[in-house]
C-alpha cells in the first residue's frame, strides 16, 4: 500500500455509522454521502468493507482496535472520544483519523468543575452523613479566590477554564508553550516548577502522549502547597499513580479524578477509600448531550469534505489528498 497521499477528498463518498441511532440521524440529513451501518467488528450492511470510505468508530467499545486491520481500505476513521492515544500506531499511518473534538468538552468541563465543587465544599461527606442518617454542619474550603491551575488549553482545558471565570479565582493556564492570546498569557509546561508551589487547585485536561505521560510524579507533586487538589479528567497516564497515591493517603494532598491509570482501579486499590479522594469511573464524555453533539460534529465533516476541505481535528492524514487553506 502507498504512503503517499493520493485519495482526493471527493472521492470519499460511503460513511459507515456504529450504531442504529447514529446511522438514521445522519442519513436523514445528508444527500451528498451514501450512509452504511457498521460497527468495525461484523460486516458492514449494503456494502463490502473495501467500499467504505469514512468509518465513524464506536464509543462505548474499543474492541474493534483488537483486529485493526478492519480499517485497512477506509480513507478516514473518525473517533467519537477526544482522546486518540494508541490508535494511530496500531491503523498505520496510511489511514486518515479525526478525533472528536469538542465533541466532550462541556460534559467533562462540567465533571471538572463538579469535582472541584465537591472537593472543596465537602459534598462527598455530606453524602456519607446522609446516608447514615446524620445531619451534621461543618465548615469547608471554598472554591472562590482559590489560585486555579489548569495544564491543557484545548478543547477541554478551553472548556474548563470559561467555566471557571464566574468562580472567582485566580487562574493560571499553562500549555505545551509560553504565548499569548487575547485572553493574556499562557505559560509554557517548563515553568510549572514556578507555577506549582503557588497552585491550591492543580486541573490536568491534558491528551496522552511521550510529553505527558507521567507528567505529574513524584517531584513535581512535592511542589504542590499541603493541601493542594489534583484534579485529572484528561488521560490517566498523565498522573503517576503510585506517587499520588502515596501523597493522598498521606493526608499531604488531595485528589478528584475521573481519569485513572489503570482504568478501572481495582475496588481494593488506596485511592478507593483514602479520605481525600473522590474516583469517578472515567464518566466526563457520559451524559446525554453527547449523542446531538457527535451528529453535529459529523455533519460538519461532512459539509468540510463536500467541500474539498480538511476534516476538523486532523490527527493525521494518512492518504488524504489535502490541500493547503
Amino acid at each position: 500500500m502507498s504512503h503517499s497521499q493520493d485519495v482526493p477528498l471527493s472521492d470519499l463518498r460511503v460513511i459507515s455509522l456504529p450504531e442504529q441511532q447514529l446511522f438514521d440521524e445522519i442519513s436523514a440529513e445528508t444527500t451528498d454521502f451514501t450512509c452504511v451501518l457498521w460497527d468495525l467488528e461484523n460486516e458492514p450492511e449494503g456494502c463490502a468493507r473495501e467500499d467504505v470510505d469514512i468509518a465513524v468508530a464506536p464509543y462505548y467499545s474499543g474492541r474493534w482496535l483488537k483486529d485493526p486491520s478492519v480499517v485497512r481500505d477506509v480513507s478516514l476513521v473518525q473517533l467519537q472520544s477526544t482522546g486518540f492515544d494508541g490508535v494511530p500506531e496500531k491503523i498505520g499511518e496510511d489511514v486518515a483519523l479525526a478525533a472528536g473534538g469538542w465533541v466532550h468538552a462541556a460534559g467533562t468541563a462540567e465533571i471538572a468543575l463538579g469535582l472541584i465543587i465537591a472537593a472543596q465544599r465537602n459534598l462527598d461527606r455530606a453524602v456519607l452523613q446522609q446516608h447514615g442518617g446524620v445531619y451534621k454542619r461543618y465548615f469547608s474550603r471554598a472554591v472562590a479566590d482559590s489560585r486555579v491551575t489548569v495544564v491543557g488549553v484545548g478543547e477541554i482545558g478551553g472548556a474548563v477554564i470559561s467555566r471557571l471565570a464566574p468562580f472567582e479565582v485566580e487562574l493560571t493556564r499553562v500549555a505545551s508553550h509560553a504565548r499569548e492570546d487575547e485572553a493574556g498569557r499562557i505559560h509554557g509546561i517548563d515553568e510549572l516548577d514556578e507555577i506549582l508551589p503557588r497552585t491550591d487547585i492543580l486541573v490536568l485536561a491534558l491528551p496522552l502522549g511521550d510529553a505527558t505521560r507521567d507528567l505529574v510524579g513524584e517531584r513535581t507533586l512535592a511542589l504542590l502547597p499541603d493541601d493542594a487538589l489534583v484534579v485529572n479528567v484528561g488521560r490517566g497516564p498523565v498522573v503517576n499513580t503510585d506517587a499520588l497515591t502515596a501523597e493522598v493517603v498521606s493526608g499531604r494532598l488531595r485528589c478528584a479524578l475521573d481519569v485513572v491509570d489503570p482504568e478501572p482501579l481495582p475496588g481494593d486499590h488506596s485511592l478507593m477509600s483514602a479520605a481525600g479522594s473522590i474516583v469517578l469511573p472515567h464518566v466526563g464524555g457520559s451524559n446525554v448531550s453527547f449523542r446531538p453533539r457527535v451528529r453535529k460534529l459529523i455533519l460538519e465533516q461532512l459539509e468540510l469534505i463536500r467541500q474539498g476541505r480538511s476534516p476538523q481535528f486532523l490527527v493525521q492524514p494518512g492518504r488524504l489528498a489535502l490541500q493547503d487553506e
